[in-house]
């Protein structure tokens, strides 16, 4: 941030400083007329009872993102914004490299028709797509669940078991591993193929690295941001020494480079 920029900080930031007082002032002469708006106490980490979360440190969860209770989510997963997991009642278990997209919810149940008390556990490597509902469910390593997919109490996902966008998976039903199940109820549909069971392990794994670039971006102060985005603007049109500055390697696709034998000596740059 420049000089100037500093200055238009610090200004702006004594306005809305005076700006609180006078608010506050004017609260206090209204007395029993004052209408008070409640601001957002939005905490990405609650304890609730004596249950408290625990969030592997490699782990990623949204700012907006709200982890309660008895959670535990393991290293390298990542809670994306807008997910709700509420481990009030019951325990919810997030092994290791496990994605749970946007907007997705996990519970659990204390008591339910069946009479059994269900936690809501999760594997290692599994992919929850947005706006995905996991109640009282068991989704056992390198499975799948289909954004918007609904997972009632006492499901079982198998290993490498896959649930389609938009299914309802009705109580207690178990889906075998390597089987795709969709619809509403859910049904069995067909047999995944080795390249779906790998697309699970791979998207498993991309959901990881893409979530360390938002863990850095989120922790990023004001100031970096700032700094930052004047870099970009100043280095708009000089794509290395931006790329050097900000420490980013982009790689050169295949097909653009040139055997040396063609033209020696010479190099081919990837426009950006």
């Amino acid at each position: 941030m420049g000089t100037l920029g500093r200055v238009i900080y610090t200004v702006g930031f004594w306005i809305r400083e005076t700006g609180q007082a006078i608010d506050r002032l004017g609260s206090r002469l209204q007395g029993n007329y004052y209408l008070k708006e409640q601001l957002s106490r939005h905490r990405t980490l609650m304890n609730v009872f004596d249950k408290v979360p625990n969030v592997d440190k490699d782990a990623f969860v949204a700012p907006s993102a709200s982890v309660i209770g008895d959670v535990l989510v393991g290293r390298g997963s990542s809670i994306w914004y807008g997910c709700v997991l509420r481990g009030d009642v019951n325990s919810i278990r997030v092994g290791s490299g496990t994605n749970i997209q946007d907007n997705s919810l996990v519970h659990v149940a204390k008591s339910n028709l069946s009479g059994k008390v269900l936690p809501t556990i999760i594997g290692d490597n599994v992919t929850v797509g947005h706006s995905a509902v996991l109640h009282g469910c068991t989704v056992e390593d390198e499975s799948f669940v289909g954004m918007g997919a609904v997972l009632l109490d006492g499901v079982v996902v198998e290993k490498h078991g896959m649930v389609a966008a938009g299914a309802l998976v009705r109580q207690n039903t178990r889906i075998p591993a390597g089987e795709v199940w969709g619809g509403n109820p859910a049904k069995f549909l067909r047999k995944l193929t080795e390249e779906e069971i790998a697309f699970i392990t791979q998207s498993a794994t991309n959901y990881t690295n893409l979530s360390q670039v938002h863990a850095v971006e989120n922790a990023k102060t004001f100031e970096e941001i700032e700094s930052e985005r004047a870099l970009r603007k100043k280095f708009a049109r000089r794509d290395e020494e931006y790329d050097s500055m900000i420490g980013v390697v982009r790689e050169v696709p295949p097909e653009l480079i040139l055997p040396d034998n063609v033209l020696p000596g010479k190099s081919v740059k990837a426009s950006q």
